[in-house]
């Protein structure tokens, strides 16, 4: 004859479904770093609305800088107490900042490219720019990366060519001595394939950071309205996606790498809240 304690039962079941309730999600981070130790730089009012962020050549001695509705290039090395700017337009939604061929490239949200000599930056105002406009279809635009050699990527967030969700568009420019660009190529980052890997029907994928690591030469994507981070290879095949802590990634507008491999990753601040820039050391 069994004896079956029922109330023993139901109270161990009741027991493991509070523990997993309690459980915290696990975060998964790229080969190479750890999400869960970075090294937090907070950032002054002037920098709340933080996206973009860049470096010479992957040297840290300076990072670049811009916050939405401003156009000016700010400048610094993380840890300063005292961030200077350069003013090159009175207003206007930056989104994205790249440094190539000794030019400073500013991303308009609207598809406009700012080219700036780096020589100008240190100077309280500059007028010597190229602006140049018309070169991107009609949408909105939030990521950018540019290599060494003058090769400019920028990707849709929101672009009318992009008729349906499944498919994010690229574009590269050659950027020239003089500032001007010409378009070269294009490029679609499928954003099926990102859902399969979430396991998930239907996303509404909205870029807001695009860079290139150095070793590997793999896309990092981010999109801060998802809290995700996509890694694809060098011919834009999604290798993996990274769901982030929005404890952490509070709103993730910026990602970089250093020459030594490291990652950084941007954060707009909400006040009380300020913006912030995330050092993720890479591990050999």
């Amino acid at each position: 004859m069994k004896t079956f304690i029922i109330g023993g039962t139901a109270a161990i079941l009741g027991s493991l479904i509070m523990l997993s309730c309690i459980q915290k999600t696990v975060f998964e981070s790229p080969i190479g770093y750890d999400f869960a130790k970075p090294t937090k730089y907070n950032l002054p009012t002037d920098l709340n609305e933080i996206s973009g962020i860049a470096f010479n050549k992957g040297k840290t001695d300076r990072i670049y800088a811009e916050s939405d509705g401003i156009g000016k290039v700010f400048y610094f090395k993380l840890g300063d107490k005292t961030i200077r700017n350069t003013e090159f337009k009175g207003n206007g939604d930056f989104e994205d900042i790249a440094i190539s061929n000794n030019q400073v490239v500013m991303l308009q949200s609207k598809g406009v490219l700012f080219t700036i000599p780096l020589s100008e930056i240190g100077k309280p105002q500059t007028n010597n720019l190229h602006k140049n406009k018309d070169i991107l279809p009609e949408g909105e635009y939030e990521g950018m990366y540019a290599t060494d050699a003058g090769e400019v990527y920028v990707l849709c967030k929101h672009c009318t060519i992009d008729k349906t969700s499944k498919k994010s568009s690229g574009f590269i420019f050659q950027l020239a001595a003089d500032g001007s660009v010409k378009q070269t190529g294009d490029f679609t980052v499928n954003v099926k394939h990102i859902e399969e890997l979430l396991g998930v029907d239907k996303i509404s994928f909205h870029p807001s950071a695009i860079t290139r690591n150095p070793v590997s030469n793999d896309w990092y994507i981010l999109s801060s309205v998802n809290k995700i981070l996509v890694v694809a290879d060098a011919k834009w095949k999604i290798r993996h996606v990274y769901k982030l802590d929005q404890n952490l990634f509070t709103q993730p507008e910026g990602i970089i790498f250093d020459d030594q491999n490291n990652m950084y990753i941007s954060n707009e601040g909400h006040m009380p809240q300020p913006g912030n820039i995330l050092k993720f050391a890479y591990k050999r």
